[in-house]
């Protein structure tokens, strides 16, 4: 696997990320956001790390909400997963949906 940073693409409508990563490339989707665009790249760019590094879901999420409390302060809430639903209620600029 290269330890060169991925590739990304973001168009401002739907905000796509493209990450050209060996083997299998992937495309991250910002569905919906209210946070500052380099924090949106921070967390795009963490749980990619995460998911590098660990397998259980549980885990990657663990992994985003420890990092985010470090640099940004408590209290942050990361869900990582398929099929689930959810509803929070969230801090003006501090939310990221992909």
């Amino acid at each position: 696997m290269s330890t060169e940073e991925p590739s990304r693409s973001i168009t401002s409508d739907d905000r796509k990320v493209s990450l050209a990563t060996a083997p299998n490339p992937k495309k991250i989707i910002i569905k919906n956001a209210d946070m500052k665009d380099d924090m949106q790249k921070e967390a795009v760019d963490i749980a990619i790390a995460a998911f590098k590094k660990l397998n259980v879901q549980k885990d990657v999420a663990e992994h985003i909400k420890k990092e985010f409390d470090s640099r940004h302060g408590p209290t942050w809430h990361c869900i990582v997963g398929r099929n689930f639903g959810s509803s929070v209620t969230r801090e003006t600029n501090h939310f990221v949906y992909f």
